[in-house]
């Protein structure tokens, strides 16, 4: 062969035998086949083998096996983000002229691709108090398919009596899907709670280190499963396999974080309580969280982010001088990573309440307690 030729040779030239404790990153968008009568186009890899690089390499089924295995489920997707995740869910299970329903304090995307993307697709999501419980019976219609859960909340962290809702949905025939990404799959069991599909974002707990745009969504039957493949597929989810990669280093330490950050946390927001600036704090640990019962009686354990109310005296300017006070919190959004992140919420809306832009939300990273109660202290001091 002409040396050009050889250049573009797959075949392997070295030794194949090499084995190490890390999941290789496969690259790679064309499968190569043995015959032609072995050529498919299946996303199901998992069951009739590898087919094209959309449906993932060996690295993101890897990712997807163990994520399955962390939330007890049959079948998880890797999908390009959380809201990617939350639009799988939506398709698979709503079609023109559904209904859905979808708690006030959701994930702020989730809602606007409610009033959004669906709307303008004739499915009508509506939204629901999240502390509703088994009274989400009286919202379920004729043409509902699905049934939003988060627990807890985004922001105001309210925690969702989970069984009560699946109980009422289950008894009509309705999915309900949870995102579960605040428990990292771990300290909420979804599937032994009832719920038909668990979501979460691996940007946050699972990749750990705000390097990573990555979700999951994981089915405990094969009817939801078949569903999920369908839309999987014509949405063309495709993932990084290095992203995978990092999101497989990140869950060989999810355990020493988790438990630092619950830890941390809760000092932190204890902390918290005890100061005069502050009217209320939002912890699923606390007895101040809405639906803290639901929490202690559901959970195995908190994670990092939590928001707390200023008193009403404080007005939404020193509301930001303290936040621009902070040296150690970054203001950021997201959550779940090593460094800690502070952000002021001035418009979140929830129904009868007005904040009037004293919210506050935190995450706690990995710095040391005492650090961050320190610049928490610092800035209180300024206003």
């Amino acid at each position: 062969m002409d040396w050009r030729t050889r250049l573009l040779d797959a075949t392997p030239q070295s030794r194949r035998d090499y084995r190490s404790l890390a999941t290789p990153v496969f690259r790679g968008s064309t499968v190569v086949f043995d015959s032609q009568s072995k050529v498919s186009d299946d996303w199901e890899q998992d069951k009739s083998g590898y087919s094209y690089g959309l449906y993932g390499t060996p690295t993101s089924l890897e990712l997807a096996s163990r994520i399955a295995k962390l939330e007890q489920a049959e079948h998880t997707f890797i999908v390009p983000g959380g809201q990617a995740a939350i639009a799988l869910v939506y398709f698979a299970f709503c079609k023109a002229g559904s209904h859905a329903l979808v708690p006030h304090s959701a994930y702020g995307p989730n809602k606007e691709m409610a009033v959004g993307l669906l709307r303008g697709l004739n499915i009508d999501v509506e939204p629901y108090d999240p502390l509703i419980g088994s009274g989400i019976a009286d919202l379920i219609r004729e043409n509902t398919s699905l049934i939003w859960c988060e627990s807890p909340g985004s922001v105001t962290m309210e925690v969702q009596d989970v069984p009560a809702i699946v109980t009422e949905a289950h008894r009509r025939g309705v999915k309900v899907a949870l995102d579960n990404t605040y428990s990292a799959g771990v300290f909420f069991d979804a599937f032994a709670h009832g719920i038909d599909v668990s979501m979460q974002a691996l940007t946050k707990y699972i990749g750990g280190h705000s390097d990573l745009l990555l979700g999951s969504v994981s089915v405990n039957d094969e009817e939801s499963y078949s569903a999920m493949g369908d839309v999987y597929r014509q949405l063309g989810l495709a993932v990084s396999p290095d992203d995978c990669s990092l999101a497989l280093r990140g869950l060989q330490t999810l355990p020493v974080r988790l438990d630092q950050l619950e830890r941390s946390t809760l000092a932190v927001a204890q902390w918290l309580q005890a100061q005069e600036a502050v009217e209320s704090v939002y912890h699923p640990a606390l007895p101040s969280c809405p639906g803290h019962e639901f929490w202690k009686r559901d959970f195995s354990g908190s994670t990092s982010v939590f928001s707390f109310l200023f008193s009403e005296n404080i007005s939404q300017e020193s509301v930001v001088t303290f936040i621009e006070s902070l040296s150690l919190f970054h203001i950021g959004l997201s959550w779940g990573g090593i460094n800690s992140l502070a952000v002021v919420y001035p418009d979140v809306e929830r129904p009868g309440k007005d904040y009037k832009g004293r919210l506050v939300r935190l995450n706690i990273g990995l710095e040391t307690t005492e650090d961050l109660i320190n610049d928490l202290q610092r800035a209180f001091s300024r206003i």
